[in-house]
Parts: C-alpha cells; sequence; structure tokens
C-alpha cells in the first residue's frame, strides 16, 4: 500500500526547479519526511533517437554546463504545456538538427531518480528524415554526429556520453528496430 501523503510544502523554487518537503505516514504507522523536486507544470521532456537511414543515428555535440564539456547526447527538450510528446519530439529535432521526422514512434517512458525527482522522459524514435530548420534556444548551432548504430556499443567506451538518458534511449531503439525486423 501506498504511503498517506500528510502534508507537502515548498522548501525551495528557482527559476528551474521547485522542491518539496512531503510528510508520509506509511502503512506501519512510521512517519517520514522527504524532499523531492517537483515535476512542476510541464509533462516532461522528449529525447529523440532521429535516423537518418536504417544504419544511422543521429546525435548532437554540445557543451553541458554540469560538466563543463562538450558531451554527445540525442536531440532533446521539455515538452511544453499542451504539446504532445511527439509534437515537442519533432519540434526539438528541427531547432536542434534541421531535420524534420516523417514518422515518430514512441518508444519508453524514462525516469531519473524517481525517488526524488517527479520527471519523465518520452523516448522517440524518429525517422524518415527531411531537412526543415526550427529557430531553437540554442546559443549556438550544434555539431551533428552520425553515429553507425552497428558500432553502438563502442560509443560507451569513447566516453563522450555519459548522460544515461542518452544511453538508455539508444540501446532501447536498438532493441525496438531488432524485434521489428
Amino acid at each position: 500500500m501506498k504511503p498517506q501523503i500528510l502534508s507537502v510544502r515548498t522548501a525551495a523554487r528557482s527559476r528551474l526547479f521547485h522542491i518539496e518537503s512531503v510528510q508520509l505516514k506509511f502503512a506501519n504507522g512510521c512517519r517520514r519526511e522527504f524532499e523531492r523536486i517537483a515535476a512542476g507544470p510541464r509533462p516532461g521532456t522528449a529525447l529523440v533517437v532521429a535516423m537518418p537511414d536504417p544504419a544511422t543515428v543521429l546525435l548532437v555535440r554540445e557543451y553541458a554546463v554540469g560538466l563543463d564539456r562538450f558531451e554527445l547526447s540525442l536531440p532533446m527538450g521539455r515538452i511544453e504545456v499542451g504539446e504532445s510528446s511527439l509534437d515537442a519530439a519533432n519540434r526539438e529535432l528541427m531547432e536542434e538538427t534541421g531535420f524534420r521526422a516523417a514518422h515518430l514512434r514512441p518508444l519508453h517512458t524514462l525516469t531519473l531518480a524517481p525517488g526524488i525527482f517527479g520527471f519523465q522522459a518520452e523516448i522517440v524514435l524518429a525517422t524518415g528524415l527531411t531537412p526543415c530548420v526550427l529557430d531553437g534556444d540554442e546559443p549556438e548551432p550544434l555539431e551533428l554526429v552520425y553515429w553507425p548504430i552497428s558500432r553502438l556499443d563502442e560509443i560507451v567506451s569513447t566516453a563522450e556520453i555519459s548522460e544515461a538518458r542518452t544511453l538508455s534511449a539508444l540501446f532501447l531503439a536498438r532493441a525496438a528496430l531488432k524485434s521489428s525486423q
């Protein structure tokens, strides 16, 4: 049985985060206070596994301020209020890569540290890419990297990708592609 939520209060708030203090009562009577970063008004993030052809995935190299280095990742961005995950995926794809997808397929929903984050990432497979540029919020153009799916295992050893959602999404997409063959 889920614990009973006794109270929720705002512990801190920033432009990006809303931290809540949650008082819980468990089935055995034990009471505890937990903190969580609330999901907020936006439903989450779309991560796009974009495939310009059946053997290649499109990655972007961009500056990751949290690590103070450049990192390879999938095109991704927040899902705006009222926007579907598929619409967000295609918008982010156009903003970050200059391509639009003719076919979008939801693959999986990922969470990141669900014990403290009320955050979800929607993994979307994008195929049938055609050029279509949309202005985005990136401060500079992102470098596009075309990576062969057959060499996906090697990407881990390059140390250019450390972001767990990107790695998970790539391997989920590879598995989905194998099962559909």
